[in-house]
């Protein structure tokens, strides 16, 4: 299927290069899945990616909690990513001034270098993303910033006055492709899309075919919910990593997002 008939206006108002690069690839797949690939060893990540990978648009990671990192350890995952087109989202969530943003994407980690996409807070203000931004053109790369507009986290303290304040600092960036909201709460969606626009994507976590309370405070809404209220993307974990049958799960995932952007335009 073609990215604009999938994706309606969203295709022609969202003009960011990556957010044109995902929907490409989510069309082309038939899925609005990011896995969320939380896994402890590099082999563990290579071999899950080699599994959902046909039927997932991103990856999802969080460098710090894999237990082998390296960065020639690490290309494996990269090269793994990039041979079923997969955008990498590091889910860094920085939070810090901007040259000290710099240097995190940097550092052990070496962000920078393979991340199509990392997650930022507003809390800093707004030089966390020009930090970001030119830790990637020290490497002559191009990516995206996430801001964490919502979360679904209980007792998180990311109340309508900071997310309005957030998005009108993603607004004036061409550095922000869009920002995370809560995917357990369609209303909250339908409320964040409709300040939002049609001209910036908004990704999910807190999504789960098996709706209700997660584990330390998390809660789930249903993909679908989550999807038709404004979601672009669906961020999904245990419920495919964890299912005992992984393809089937990520197809499952896979076929429920994107007939619901369907239904949706």
């Amino acid at each position: 299927m073609q990215p604009q008939d999938a994706w309606g206006a969203r295709w022609t108002d969202c003009a960011n290069p990556l957010a044109h690069r995902f929907m490409q690839t989510a069309a082309r797949k038939g899925s609005l899945v990011c896995l969320a690939a939380d896994m402890r060893t590099v082999d563990e990540l290579v071999d899950l990616v080699n599994l959902a990978g046909p039927h997932i648009a991103a990856l999802k990671t969080h460098a710090d909690m894999v237990d082998d990192f390296s960065r020639e350890n690490w290309q494996r995952l990269v090269e793994s990513a990039q041979q079923h087109d997969l955008l990498l989202f590091e889910d860094r969530k920085f939070a810090d001034i901007g040259k000290v943003s710099q240097q995190q994407m940097a550092g052990a980690h070496d962000i920078r270098s393979w991340a199509d996409i990392v997650t930022a807070h507003r809390v800093s203000g707004p030089d966390v993303i020009d930090g970001i931004a030119a830790a990637w053109a020290d490497v002559e790369r191009v990516g995206g910033v996430l801001l964490l507009a919502q979360m679904s986290s209980r007792g998180n303290m990311l109340g309508s006055e900071y997310t309005t304040q957030t998005l009108a600092t993603g607004r004036g960036s061409p550095h922000v492709i869009g920002y995370i909201g809560n995917g357990s709460s369609a209303d909250r969606i339908g409320a964040l899309r409709a300040e939002v626009g049609s001209g910036q994507m908004i990704w999910t976590p807190g999504v789960n075919l098996d709706v209700g309370a997660g584990a330390m405070g998390q809660r789930y809404g249903h993909p679908r919910d989550a999807v038709l209220a404004g979601s672009d993307a669906i961020i999904v974990g245990s419920g495919i990593h964890a299912a005992d049958d992984v393809v089937a799960a990520a197809t499952e995932y896979a076929s429920v997002s994107f007939q619901a952007l369907l239904d949706r335009v």
